[in-house]
């Protein structure tokens, strides 16, 4: 087909250099990340306790807590944005 673009070509038309740079520096944290996490959470508990690995993972109770910590950080600074837009783009009333 002549003349349609994809929206994997557009993105790569408009992405510059540092764009692209950035976005693979977010997924490969992001996949390091649910990496870790999983590991900790369901190949861990199936180790021994005493074993060397354990030295590189905080106690269990951390998954719960970091992860609802982050949850509420996000909840917090997506009303705040929410906020903010909805304040500029609140119309002046008319007298």
């Amino acid at each position: 087909m002549i003349g349609t673009i994809s929206l994997f070509d557009c993105t790569l038309l408009w992405a510059t250099g540092t764009d692209r740079a950035v976005g693979m520096g977010l997924v490969g944290f992001s996949l390091l990340l649910f990496t870790y996490y999983t590991i900790w959470v369901i190949i861990l508990p199936f180790v021994d306790s005493d074993h060397v690995v354990h030295q590189y993972f905080l106690p269990r109770e951390y998954s719960v807590i970091l992860p609802g910590i982050a949850a509420l950080i996000l909840l917090l600074c997506v009303g705040t944005f929410i906020g903010v837009v909805t304040r500029k783009n609140r119309k002046p009333k008319v007298d």
